[in-house]
């Protein structure tokens, strides 16, 4: 009965980045580099207050939008760290994850026929989401502009088909980030436009030497923008599955009712730990930064060093090299690379047809880790560049 499940399901494709991921799982041998997962702990206050919200019973459902206090706590922590200013009672909804986050926001402003302008390369989740709504994703090509999107080139793809346009920020694969003079270009173009701003900010805390800047912070921005973010990579609690979306009241309304049905609320325990990390900036948080920028620092010298052609990444944990010299095409080189390397990475393929010829490197793992595979995918560049040469004199 296959032929009766709903086409826009059926259509979709696997993750990419969890088909590798999954093949390399439980294999000891092979050093990862593939997930966004943050090898630090969630700070040990930010359990325990999970812990105690367990041992003292508060276990039973909470508001739909999420715990009051909790909403209060997202509320002052983007109006401190990005000048944002959202009424806790009715433009915040907590959600499991900013996945859902995102889910919703499509599912809230999207119709059949829309389209949503959208860079590439690109994390996989979107298209996938914007396809169940029956929605068309146009993608922009960013090779050419330092994987950035900017108001010129959405100038160039709008229609009045356009619904939305999505800003992923810092962004995955590349870790590039928008300047504040880049964003107001944007918010000068779209803003006395119809259309739609979802703001993925899940990396807004992870930015190396410059500042975060949210499209909603500039004037007439946030009545059209949707601002998604979260705690799993700043606070290295992923599997707690917390995130949040920020949008005007009109918004909120209307994606509130797609959460309650969806799933109720946030499991509590998740929403008390939450509560905790929000509370004040935790030095746990500032040193894992720190640790992320040395991590980035090291992994680009060495993939420069490869003579590989690399992007300068401002935040995010994520490289993206270009592997187009080698001849090979991004799943070719990751098999080839797990295979003889032992090292596994994520194919640019994964990350739409714009990320052909490239790999994404996660330098979210251990120093120890990243020196390892670094020198494995180094030594393996060497005998591929060998083979190449014997290749070269053969056909002289």
């Amino acid at each position: 009965m296959l032929h009766l499940v709903n086409k826009n399901v059926k259509q979709i494709e696997k993750s990419g980045i969890r088909k590798i991921y999954n093949k390399v799982l439980n294999d000891p041998s092979i050093v990862n580099l593939t997930v966004g997962q943050p090898d630090f702990p969630t700070p040990e206050n930010v359990i325990n207050a999970g812990i105690r919200s367990l041992l003292e019973k508060r276990t039973g459902y909470t508001t739909n939008s999420g715990l009051p206090e909790l909403r209060k706590a997202i509320a002052s922590f983007v109006d401190r760290r990005y000048g944002l200013k959202y009424e806790p009672e009715n433009e915040i909804i907590v959600t499991i994850g900013a996945s859902e986050a995102l889910d919703i926001a499509f599912r809230t402003i999207l119709d059949e026929g829309s389209e949503v302008i959208l860079p590439a390369p690109i994390y996989p989740a979107y298209e996938p989401l914007i396809r169940l709504c029956g929605a068309i994703p146009v993608f922009i090509d960013t090779r050419e502009t330092g994987f950035k999107l900017n108001a010129e080139m959405i100038k160039t793809k709008l229609t009045d088909k356009t619904r939305c346009v999505l800003l992923p920020y810092p962004s995955n694969p590349c870790g590039c980030i928008l300047e504040k003079e880049e964003l107001q270009e944007i918010a000068d173009l779209l803003r006395d436009k119809e259309i739609f701003i979802i703001s993925d900010e899940i990396y807004s805390e992870l930015t190396y030497g410059t500042r975060h800047h949210s499209i909603a912070f500039f004037p007439g921005m946030k009545e059209k923008s949707i601002v998604i973010n979260g705690l799993s990579k700043s606070h290295a609690m992923t599997g707690w599955r917390i995130g949040f979306a920020l949008a005007p009241k009109y918004l909120i309304e209307e994606m509130l009712k797609i959460h309650v049905y969806n799933t109720v609320c946030v499991t509590s325990a998740s929403q008390y730990a939450a509560l905790e990390a929000l509370s004040a900036d935790l030095i746990d948080v500032e040193q894992m930064k720190e640790e992320y920028q040395k991590r980035r620092d090291y992994v680009f010298d060495r993939v420069k060093s490869m003579g590989l052609d690399v992007s300068w990444p401002d935040g995010a944990f994520y490289l993206f090299p270009s592997i187009k010299n080698t001849g090979m095409s991004s799943e070719e080189f990751t098999e080839e690379l797990i295979e003889h390397a032992k090292v596994a990475v994520i194919p640019g393929s994964a990350f739409s047809t714009y990320g052909e010829g490239y790999i994404r490197i996660s330098y979210a793992s251990s120093m120890e880790n990243l020196v390892e595979g670094l020198n494995r995918l180094e030594k393996f560049l060497e005998n591929i560049n060998i083979k190449m040469d014997c290749l070269n004199s053969f056909f002289k």
